[in-house]
């Protein structure tokens, strides 16, 4: 195998968690020789059954690999390789290529048993014991760690990362001293004005005026259409939910607004992100013809949910419960014998309102539909693009979550669907964000999310 490497190219040796994470990993590697353990496959055979995200990249990668090697000349992917249209050489290693006895000596005295990680390692490592430059791609950290015990180069799958946290869009910018000056003495007169400075800013950006740190924001929208600022009115409400902070206000305001159809909110855990998307839909509920509310369903202790007693419902009930929690909030803002409380009640009746758990969602055409994915940051940014392609004519889809608290094993701040999600919209006109900073669950919930 290893003589028909493409000549002085790395070799990038794939881990089964990248596979998993997404089909395509392996065009994302151009003019570089990619090493697919036999392990790896049999790994990945495993996950073929199942309708989550990493069932479907299971199956389809396993589908991608099979078209590679049927187009191919010789069909021999394994000796071989075949050539990928990035021109890249892709291999399948079925490990027969035998290590000096000293070479295997060395591997076995840290490495032994018949583990699918180490057997992954052996190739690595097999390659490297010939002098090439060898990298082995993986989302494990503990799997790097053992890479690099042997010496062996390793990086994480870094193409759906951002490159620094700190630069990620906030939805937001502060304006403030004779800067702002300006613009406040005219928003404070007009509805719209224009732009007055040549700097950059992305569509739906909240521009936040004020002379000194501690005044009231006189808050602006950046309108890239006509190139203007709109005055964003702070006493708004919706559904009877009143935003606490100038944060929540632009929160609302986005969410209300029928021009921009994909909206995230960020921010931690007493923010009231999801409260106020359910707010907002509520309120717009006459113009889509359902409300649904979803989140991803990940296990506690990564156990699968057919370990919990009770049937389906039984098991989905506790997941589903934060969303059915906010409604009740909503719900007891009003009397019982309250239209607004009588309209909740029935629309949940006849399906109006509907909250389900997002892998009910797939293969749906959501047409007029207000769409509330909750803990968003759960989602890869594959399983995010999957989401907003399933969006019909009328439809608004609106992202919340907090990227600090991710529970997704391979997931982290920089690489999950929301950050993903928000950098790579930042700058399209049918996009809007808005950073949740305060909390205002309680007192008690914003020293625990600022100080533990």
């Amino acid at each position: 195998m290893t003589e028909n490497f493409l000549p002085n190219k790395k070799v990038f040796v794939f881990d089964t968690n990248v596979i998993l994470h997404d089909f395509k990993s392996i065009f994302s590697f151009e003019e570089t020789n990619i090493v697919i353990p036999i392990i790896v496959l049999e790994e990945v055979d495993k996950f073929k059954k199942g309708s989550d995200t990493i069932n479907f990249n299971a199956r389809e990668f396993i589908r991608e690999l099979d078209t590679l090697s049927e187009n191919s000349e010789d069909k021999d992917i394994f000796t071989n390789g075949v050539i990928l249209p990035n021109k890249s050489k892709v291999f399948i290693d079925v490990n027969n290529e035998d290590l000096s006895d000293k070479e295997r000596e060395d591997f076995g005295r840290i490495f032994f048993g018949n583990i699918p990680d180490h057997k992954i390692l052996l190739s690595a490592y097999n390659i490297k014991c010939k002098n090439l430059r060898v990298v082995l791609i993986t989302k494990d950290i503990n799997m790097r760690m053992k890479a690099r015990s042997l010496g062996i180069n390793t990086q994480d799958y870094n193409t759906d990362k951002i490159e620094k946290l700190s630069s990620l869009f906030t939805g937001i910018e502060n304006i403030s001293g004779d800067n702002a000056k300006v613009y406040i003495d005219e928003l404070k007169n007009n509805h719209e004005i224009g732009i007055k400075s040549e700097y950059s800013i992305y569509p739906n950006t909240y521009l936040c005026y004020r002379i000194n740190e501690e005044d009231e924001a006189i808050i602006g929208k950046y309108k890239e259409d006509t190139n203007s600022i709109i005055h964003v009115n702070t006493d708004i409400s919706a559904y009877g939910v009143k935003p606490r902070n100038e944060e929540q206000a632009m929160a609302l305001d986005i969410l209300l607004d029928n021009s921009v159809p994909l909206v995230t909110v960020m921010g931690k855990a007493g923010t009231g992100k999801t409260l106020l998307a359910l707010a907002a839909a509520l309120e717009k509920r006459r113009e889509y013809r359902q409300i649904l509310l979803a989140r991803p369903i990940v296990a506690l202790s990564n156990k699968d949910l057919g370990f919990l007693p009770g049937d389906v419902n039984s098991k989905l009930e506790p997941y589903m419960q934060p969303l059915f929690d906010n409604l009740s909030v909503i719900q007891h803002l009003h009397s019982d014998d309250s239209d607004e409380s009588k309209n909740i009640r029935k629309m949940l009746e006849n399906e109006k309102i509907v909250i389900s758990p997002l892998a009910y969602i797939r293969g749906r055409s959501l047409n007029k539909i207000y769409f509330i994915v909750d803990e968003a940051q759960n989602l890869t940014p594959h399983e995010i693009k999957t989401i907003i392609t399933r969006a019909g004519e009328g439809t608004k889809i609106v992202f919340t979550g907090d990227i600090h608290q991710i529970d997704t094993p391979y997931l982290d701040e920089r690489n999950n669907g929301l950050t993903y999600l928000i950098d790579r919209m930042k700058a399209e006109v049918l996009s809007g964000t808005v950073t949740l900073e305060k909390g205002e669950r309680s007192k008690l919930a914003e020293l625990a999310a600022n100080v533990l």
